[in-house]
């Protein structure tokens, strides 16, 4: 089971970072969730989108500035990020559950990670 996020960067506020998260297992797996973990900080999730039906969830403090996609063909999930804050600076890992999930939620429901992706976001 292998889960590759990728696409972090160095912003400026205001602007937009597309992360990817490209999964080469082969496993079933009900939802992929985002979560981040900024400096002294515990990880939190982000947002997560169920894997057939693409159904979405976010949380407040992303919801409308970010925005979840799929790409089955490809098995890769995306994390459109757009309006970066300098809050928004954090490793963003990318995560599979089997378990069902309705909205964003603690990261002991996740089995499979992938290793993080910087975003840092300069004022």
């Amino acid at each position: 089971v292998q889960l590759q996020a990728s696409g972090g960067g160095l912003v400026q506020v205001g602007e937009s970072l597309t992360l990817s998260c490209a999964n080469s297992g082969r496993y079933g797996f009900y939802a992929v969730g985002w979560f981040r973990q900024a400096p002294g900080k515990e990880r939190e999730p982000v947002a997560v989108i169920t894997w057939r039906n693409g159904v979405k969830y976010y949380t407040d403090n992303v919801k409308g500035r970010f925005t979840l996609s799929r790409d089955a063909t490809k098995n890769t999930a995306y994390l459109q990020m757009s309006s970066l804050k300098v809050e928004d600076t954090a490793v963003y890992y990318c995560a599979t559950t089997t378990q069902r999930v309705f909205g964003p939620s603690n990261s002991d429901l996740y089995e499979f990670w992938g290793q993080g992706t910087q975003v840092t976001v300069s004022s």
